[in-house]
């Protein structure tokens, strides 16, 4: 079984998935975001049920000094909705997990910058790139 994870931003979600093994992330998509909460969960609940997930894991932007933000509020909201409408849909057995995402966009950023992508570039993918990072840490901390 994979596992899904999210990067929530306001104007794209980044996602990545699992191999089938639990053991890698890679990168699936920037999903630009609608302006409705109904058409961006349920493009979740569609890959969800795509790549038969087990887990979802949510990157959690906390503060520097691991306090909510307002950012980190807006996270917690779109996950609450996501998680009614996995029940509402027959995923109620999907887990879901929030993922402290301090310094994931940095790290992806810079590990897309060593790797030679041009800064225009890094940024049409940054966010799927950080779902990446997130995933890979959740993946890691299970072994």
């Amino acid at each position: 079984m994979r596992i899904l994870g999210l990067d929530v931003g306001d104007k794209t979600i980044g996602i990545a998935i699992s191999d089938p093994l639990g053991f890698t992330a890679q990168g699936l998509l920037n999903y630009e975001r609608t302006d409705s909460q109904k058409k961006d969960t349920d493009k979740v609940i569609e890959l969800l049920r795509e790549y038969d997930c087990e887990t979802v894991v949510v990157g959690l932007p906390l503060n520097l000094n691991g306090t909510d933000s307002v950012q980190t509020e807006k996270v917690r909201a779109f996950t609450e909705k996501l998680m009614n409408k996995m029940r509402s849909n027959g995923l109620g057995n999907v887990n879901v997990v929030l993922e402290d995402e301090r310094f994931t966009t940095k790290i992806a950023s810079a590990a897309m910058k060593e790797a030679g992508v041009r800064s225009d570039k890094r940024k049409k993918v940054i966010d799927k790139q950080a779902a990446v990072v997130i995933l890979q840490g959740y993946l890691e901390s299970r072994r």
